[in-house]
């Protein structure tokens, strides 16, 4: 008790425990592969030489940055015009459309990937519905194809994509827009002039997510492309699985890495929250600070003067007609993006209910047969529950230390609250594959490879980060002032936390913890490498399937694993709504 009284009196100490965690199963290992890969003592770089010696290597690699790129580029062209479609609708449509967007955003990605495969496969959704109106007389080539892997992976992506632009998008001031258009300027000049360079910090942090994520894709990639399409982190996962040489799986793997922190230190990654501070200023490209580009658009602004200020004397006082095609062509895009979206996994369950052999859409019959194989099945029942006894220890773990880092990084100044963050939130920064290789060296090291505390320990270096992230966000809305009462009362740190913080932020707690259970309990590239053939999770049960055969059972699980978002969400709402009555009962208190 005296210990925690003291660590409660130095923010920096209440991240102690974090930070351990993070340097023992990922920051000492990580730099054990570096010195790998430079063939420590000697220090030379002739695995990275071997490696671009090697045209196939270099074409994957170049391969995997434009996949990335276009999947990005894709999320980008479709995410900003449905995030300022969402934030632009009514209150009760926009929370709506955010939650139809959540959803799939915390489904499953093994779930949804294999409803791909069900949709594009060769008897698939697509090409049965096209052989029966006789459309076609043979299957199309829908899937193992690079066609294939921007779906599934734009699928995936999307969400991280749509929600940062709708977190910016709702900072900016719509009075801004308006006044433009007071001044003459046309609906979509002022959106051009004034809201686009405004939502761009947005744009920014969810290109540089998706970028970054896709740069680490292993799971759609191989199930969904051909071999034409493979991705660096599938040839490492190769290389693993092969010859498992750790100077040329690290060399690979740093390769791989040195992309991610290229993008992230030229665009950067902006947690602070200040969305709004980009108001003040419109950010200015770079060809506008060229003299001569500024000399041309100021020489052709002159010309243009007199035609604006003609055109806005005329229309001043002529209301403006209310064009219907741009509110019905929005309505088409965002039904579009949201059956996208939503589509794949109401396939999956409603094939999971069909009483045939195989599966099929529509389905012959409706039955239960597979989810009774699901849960009379000792191996997909044992995987389950395997995974949800480790999503249960990486939820408490992660939250314990999460909530303690966050609650001493909001007490240190802002400068080092930025680097400290970015510390914490490395592990789910980089590729995944990376960090599953350097979690293995990690835990190879203290005996606990092929164990389920292994696994546990390598989940939460990435669930910590999440958990940081989500109680940072709800502490920074935390008033001071109610502490400070509370102390002045003679209330100690641990009684003014557990007595007037903790209620406060209890569903950003509970949110960090529910965040973290899905990321472990859908986690399969660490879980392989560390796990081994030793424990075996729903995820890795899956893949397997997925790789060797299609048992129908699978569809069962997809559909079981669709629904436990809906849950999560379920279950946030009832934690906030009942929170509502003992948060005000707090702030009375205290206040008094």
């Amino acid at each position: 008790m005296k210990l925690l009284r003291r660590m409660a009196k130095m923010p920096l100490g209440l991240t102690a425990p974090a930070f351990a965690l993070l340097l023992v199963v990922f920051g000492a290992p990580i730099t054990l592969l570096f010195l790998n890969s430079v063939n420590s003592p000697d220090f030379s770089f002739q695995y990275y030489g071997a490696f671009f010696a090697q045209p196939a290597n270099v074409r994957v690699l170049f391969q995997t940055i434009e996949i990335s790129l276009v999947a990005t580029a894709i999320c980008l062209i479709v995410g900003y015009p449905t995030a300022y479609l969402i934030v632009t609708a009514s209150k009760t449509l926009r929370m709506t459309l955010i939650a139809l967007v959540i959803i799939p955003y915390l489904t499953s990605g093994l779930a949804r990937t294999y409803a791909w495969i069900v949709i594009l496969g060769d008897r698939g959704v697509i090409n049965n519905i096209l052989l029966d109106v006789r459309l076609i007389d043979r299957p199309l080539q829908l899937i193992y194809n690079r066609t294939a892997v921007y779906i599934g992976m734009v699928h995936i992506m999307l969400p991280m994509m749509i929600l940062p632009l709708v977190s910016a998008m709702m900072g900016i001031d719509r009075s801004l827009m308006a006044a433009a258009r007071s001044m003459g300027a046309r609906p979509f000049t002022a959106f051009r002039r004034v809201f686009l360079p405004l939502s761009i910090p947005g744009a920014r942090s969810g290109s540089l997510l998706v970028f970054v994520f896709c740069l680490g894709f292993y799971i759609t990639p191989a199930a969904l492309g051909g071999l034409r399409d493979a991705m660096l982190s599938t040839f490492i996962a190769a290389e693993v699985n092969s010859s498992f040489d750790i100077p040329r799986i690290a060399a690979a793997s740093f390769i791989l890495l040195a992309f991610a922190i290229v993008v992230l230190s030229m665009v950067g990654l902006d947690l602070s929250g200040k969305q709004g501070q980009s108001q003040t200023r419109a950010p200015k490209g770079s060809m506008s600070r060229l003299p001569v580009v500024r000399v041309i658009k100021q020489h052709f602004s002159e010309i243009l003067r007199p035609y604006r200020v003609k055109r806005w004397t005329e229309q001043r006082y002529v209301p403006g007609a209310e064009r219907r095609w741009p509110k019905v062509v929005g309505i088409v895009f965002i039904v579009l993006v949201m059956a996208f979206l939503l589509f794949p996994g109401i396939i999956v369950v409603i094939m999971s209910f069909s009483s045939g052999a195989f599966l099929q859409f529509p389905p012959s019959g409706l039955s239960l047969q597979w989810y009774h194989s699901f849960f009379g099945d000792a191996s997909w029942s044992g995987a389950a529950w395997t995974s949800v006894e480790i999503g249960v220890e990486v939820a408490i773990l992660s939250t314990l230390l999460g909530t303690l880092a966050a609650f001493g990084l909001s007490r240190i100044s802002a400068r080092l609250r930025g680097v400290l963050t970015m510390i914490i939130i490395t592990p789910i920064t980089f590729p995944v594959i990376v960090v599953g290789i350097a979690t293995y060296l990690g835990l190879i090291q203290i005996g606990l490879i092929g164990t389920k505390g292994g696994i546990v320990l390598a989940h939460s270096i990435g669930a910590v980060g999440i958990v940081v992230v989500i109680v940072s966000a709800t502490l920074a809305n935390f008033d001071r002032t109610l502490e400070q009462a509370a102390k002045s009362m003679r209330a100690g740190p641990l009684q003014t936390f557990f007595r007037v913080t903790l209620p406060l932020i209890r569903p950003g707690v509970i949110g960090g913890a529910m965040f973290a259970f899905l990321q472990s309990f859908d986690e399969a590239v660490i879980t392989s490498l560390v796990g081994g053939l030793s424990v075996r999770t729903l995820p890795l049960k899956m893949l397997e399937n997925i790789r060797h055969q299609i048992d129908p059972t699978i569809a069962a699980v997809a559909s079981l694993l669709m629904l436990l978002p809906l849950i999560w969400m379920l279950v946030l709402y009832a934690v906030w709504w009942r929170s509502r009555p003992s948060m005000q009962r707090t702030l009375q208190e205290a206040a008094a």
